[in-house]
């Protein structure tokens, strides 16, 4: 079950089997069913996750009570509240599971630990910030200038296989579009 987790670590370092096992003993696996949370906003739980099954949508509820989804996470990708993991602090966003789900999560003492035994892993935590700090720039520049047809276009070639499961309504919060122009936009397309 965890070998989809161990093999996106070895794309970037080696692992022995003992390195692997201490991995697997600090970590827990987390089954939720569809609509299930594994973050609520404004609270004390952060880990970090990597998806072996599943999507999960991260998003805001605002002081209206509109919800704004940021970022889509499917299977074999990380997910986390960066600042309330790494800082401690109250939780930023909502993550919910849009389909039923297994997550791979360890909390920030736990990771600490892995750092100390395996060193190594410290690189891997690295790369995986560079990527997530791209993710959320290329976010940024899609919002600020791209369409919301180009970034539905792009979000379809992305995740061929998902566009379909994602609801209307959660597709577009993400897209920051109506669902009457999310029907034109899918229309036309």
């Amino acid at each position: 079950m965890y070998n989809l987790l161990r093999k996106n670590i070895e794309r970037k370092i080696p692992l022995t089997d003992e390195e692997w096992d201490i991995i697997v003993s600090k970590a827990e696996i987390i089954k939720l069913k569809k609509n299930q949370f594994l973050q609520i906003q404004n609270s004390n739980s952060s880990y970090e996750g990597f998806i072996l099954k599943g999507s999960f949508k991260t998003y805001i509820v605002n002081e209206n009570g509109t919800e704004t989804v940021i970022f889509f996470s499917f299977e074999n990708e990380w997910i986390c509240d960066l600042e309330s993991f790494y800082h401690q602090k109250p939780t930023t966003y909502n993550i919910k599971a849009i389909e039923d789900s297994e997550v791979v999560v360890i909390n920030k003492m736990q990771k600490a630990y892995l750092f100390a035994v395996i060193p190594k892993l410290i690189k891997f935590h690295v790369l995986m910030i560079e990527r997530a700090n791209v993710a959320i720039q290329q976010r940024l520049l899609d919002v600020l200038h791209k369409t919301s047809k180009q970034r539905y276009l792009d979000f379809k070639e992305r995740y061929p296989q998902k566009v379909t499961s994602i609801n209307n309504k959660n597709l577009s919060s993400y897209l920051g579009v109506s669902h009457e122009f999310l029907s034109k936009i899918k229309r036309r397309c």
